[in-house]
């Protein structure tokens, strides 16, 4: 289930709010003493998270499905830069260190199913009663707190650090796949994901800058180039990882002083910016970090526009 963006937090009744934690959204599956981990893109992660098997001695029912955010905290406040080293690691060896150096925490956040059934078409609040009677949080273990009052929590969160806030409607059933405003996202800034499509070539690092697309149906659209927000490390590790996308062909027109180079539409970078400029490409744009959770086909013009109109409301 995802939610809308609200341009601004709000007091109902009807609603709780809660953190918006910057993570890798997760379904975690707990059997037994089994636990699978699977991201928004149906991928099974639970080789990049041997510090997370162990959920299931926090929990007490034997058939379980979670839903929520994987998250690397420092100094209290999730990392989303810290989670891209956990999210790119795929030596066995290295995921091992990094398990001990940067560990994962998983922030629960709602109930689908309970040891006999479905529990997704139960109202939220009653799933929420459902996690505080069968969840004990530990180290990797976390139930994310439900406020009563949107306002003081978004000061909170943001005087905190924190992204922003949830507001979730108490009645709401949980609808898997379907975006709805009874769910909403209340941020501070503007960012939106986009799809990677090539890179600007550059003398003195791995790449001058990212250029980025949307689709509008089947076609790409040019939003813009983004060359800053990374780190030396990061550029390498993208680089690589680029260089073995590369395509022939230009996925729409550029001018560019610099050389480009085009690579398949698999990867997506999620992106703060200011504003859009007056011919759609993003104004000061800072890369946050990739997306692997995140299908391309889901970075459309429909979504800029939602999150622009509602950042201007």
């Amino acid at each position: 289930m995802l939610a809308e963006r609200a341009p601004a937090p709000f007091e109902d009744p009807d609603y709780f709010f809660e953190l918006k934690w910057d993570g890798t959204r997760c379904l975690a599956f707990v059997e037994g003493d089994r636990v699978r981990l699977q991201n928004r893109r149906l991928r099974d992660i639970t080789y990049r998270y041997p510090e997370l098997q162990s959920l299931y001695q926090w929990i007490q029912a034997r058939r379980i499905i979670l839903d929520g955010e994987i998250v690397v905290l420092r100094g209290g406040r999730p990392d989303f830069k810290k989670l891209q080293q956990r999210e790119q690691a795929e030596h066995p060896l290295r995921i091992q260190l990094l398990s001990r150096q940067l560990p994962a925490v998983y922030v629960v956040f709602d109930l689908l199913y309970q040891d006999t059934g479905p529990v997704w078409g139960k109202p939220l609040e009653e799933r929420r009663w459902r996690l505080q009677e069968i969840l004990m949080e530990g180290e990797h273990l976390v139930l994310s707190r439900a406020y009563p009052r949107g306002r003081d929590l978004y000061r909170e969160a943001l005087r905190q650090g924190f992204e922003g806030i949830m507001a979730k409607k108490r009645t709401s059933l949980y609808r898997p796949g379907i975006r709805s405003s009874e769910w909403l996202k209340i941020k501070r800034a503007l960012e939106v994901d986009a799809v990677i499509c090539g890179w600007l070539v550059s003398d003195k690092r791995p790449f001058a800058s990212l250029v980025l697309g949307l689709y509008r149906g089947k076609d790409l659209l040019h939003l813009g180039q983004v060359g800053t927000g990374f780190d030396r490390e990061e550029m390498e590790t993208l680089s690589r990882i680029l260089r073995n996308l590369r395509i022939s062909y230009p996925h729409f027109s550029l001018q560019t002083v610099r050389p480009v180079e085009w690579v398949r539409p698999e990867l997506v970078a999620r992106v703060r910016a200011q504003e859009l400029t007056p011919d759609g490409k993003l104004r000061a744009p800072v890369f946050l970090g990739l997306r692997e959770d995140k299908d391309p086909a889901e970075c459309t013009v429909e979504q800029l526009s939602r999150l622009f109109n509602a950042g201007k409301d």
